[in-house]
């Protein structure tokens, strides 16, 4: 088993024990698009003490061994990717969508900050829905495809680093906006005057980001670096 220390990556821990995510975010240390950054890096920037905080989530660990998903090939790894992670994105993001302009209407005369709330989460879809449709139609086929290669392959973008390029950039925009929507709902903390449709979308927008931001570590954090040896072992 891993022992945490302040070299350890924040990408490397949810890696290992995926629980320590919310000990992460709790402190405000971005695992997900910060994940190749060590505790001591991510603390000296958040001004807290690397060497408690690597203590603390050390005794924290689960018991149990790592997650299936950190041991997958790349093949496994995708499709594990697109039917965990994109099918609740296609199936959550109409239903959160739907919820929101229903409480707008009933709560927005009281909750002006739910104006905010509707547009950043329509923001999130717009950069969203697009990404997952370029992945599962252009870069995970060429992932599929160097999995299996024996040699070198050519693309039409190139390097693979290509288009993973552009999905980091486009995971960066993502994990502003899901800050930002934290900041509009108050960390989903829903109002005393809030009805169950209220509490249940602050709910579903609490999971919705969780779930985002493991899809976005594994993409970052696991399969992209994967990808990059892969193709690098090919072409030596």
């Amino acid at each position: 088993m891993m022992t945490i220390t302040p070299d350890t990556t924040l990408g490397a821990i949810v890696t290992a024990d995926p629980s320590l995510a919310r000990q992460l975010e709790r402190r405000g240390l971005d695992y997900c698009c910060g994940g190749s950054r060590t505790i001591a890096v991510a603390c000296a920037d958040q001004g807290l003490d690397a060497g408690v905080v690597a203590a603390e989530l050390d005794a924290a660990r689960a018991e149990g061994p790592a997650p299936a998903w950190s041991s997958m090939d790349l093949i496994e790894l995708v499709d594990h990717i697109e039917g965990t992670h994109h099918r609740y994105l296609w199936d959550e993001l109409p239903r959160l969508t739907a919820l929101t302009d229903k409480v707008l209407a009933v709560h927005g005369g009281r909750h002006p900050e739910l104006d905010d709330v509707a547009a950043c989460l329509a923001a999130i879809r717009a950069d969203l829905e697009p990404h997952l449709t370029k992945e599962e139609r252009v870069l995970f086929p060429m992932i599929r495809a160097l999995a299996v290669a024996d040699t070198a392959l050519t693309f039409h973008c190139g390097t693979l680093r290509n288009p993973i390029s552009v999905m980091l950039r486009e995971h960066d925009d993502v994990g502003f906006l899901l800050s930002q929507l934290r900041q509009f709902t108050d960390g989903y903390t829903p109002p005393p005057d809030g009805c169950a449709s209220y509490r249940v979308l602050f709910e579903g927008l609490a999971e919705f980001e969780d779930d985002t931001h493991l899809h976005v570590h594994k993409e970052n954090n696991v399969l992209f670096p994967m990808v990059v040896q892969r193709e690098a072992g090919l072409a030596s």
